[in-house]
């Protein structure tokens, strides 16, 4: 069948945000003398709600209950924002959102992030009226974010389209594992953090998608015998 649409993942894929994410709390967990457990927000990159690790109350606890959980989550977002501004647009994402239209195809968000930061997020950089359709984590069933499928059930409802129908761009094991279970063809992406993550299951790994161009991207897929 013909691929009609591309579902795009938003945190790592078009704005690396996972990265700054980490870092913001990997300078405050060190400034208590400690390292942020990579065991633990491996969990929740490209999952938002999968997990219930909280860094804050996590290092909390590591004090022994000498710092206040919201002070260190107020410090947190405001240092992640400062990093998240000066990021620019992911490698290959603008070039692909401009030739999708000429080719024939339909953009969509398919994000566990809600809607409060997507909107934003996609508003600020000027990129929201290239999507038909913005799916969010808080559009499903809480707990139900990648790495389950519901989201992406959810984007294909929404489109009125079969999963043979779709390409997922991802950067994460748990936006993988959510495509592959809807049986979507699924690339991934891996950015600076989630590289460091064991990624499986995706039928193309790429380093950017500069280093794919999107009609030698659907050639590929076309090629995959239908699910």
């Amino acid at each position: 069948m013909t691929i009609t649409s591309l579902l795009f993942d938003f945190d790592g894929l078009i704005l690396d945000t996972e990265t700054t994410d980490i870092e913001a709390w990997r300078v405050i967990y060190a400034e208590y003398g400690f390292d942020y457990p990579k065991e633990n927000w491996s969990q929740t990159v490209g999952g938002w709600g999968a997990s219930d690790f909280d860094p804050a109350r996590y290092l909390h606890q590591l004090t022994h209950d000498s710092l206040d959980v919201e002070t260190l989550r107020k410090r947190h977002h405001h240092e992640s924002e400062v990093l998240i501004l000066r990021q620019p647009i992911l490698d290959g994402v603008e070039d692909y959102l401009l030739q999708a239209p000429h080719l024939g195809l339909r953009l969509a968000i398919v994000s566990s992030s809600p809607h409060s930061w997507i909107d934003n997020q996609l508003s600020r950089l000027g990129l929201t009226k290239h999507f038909e359709k913005i799916i969010c984590g808080d559009d499903i069933t809480p707990g139900h974010t990648k790495p389950q499928p519901d989201i992406y059930i959810k984007a294909l409802d929404e489109l009125g389209i079969t999963p043979s129908e779709a390409i997922a761009l991802e950067d994460s094991p748990n936006g993988v594992t959510a495509a592959r279970l809807v049986g979507i063809f699924v690339v991934a992406v891996p950015n600076t953090t989630t590289l460091q993550l064991k990624i499986e299951g995706a039928d193309l790994t790429v380093p950017s998608l500069a280093s794919l161009p999107l009609q030698e991207l659907l050639a590929r897929a076309a090629q995959r015998a239908p699910t």
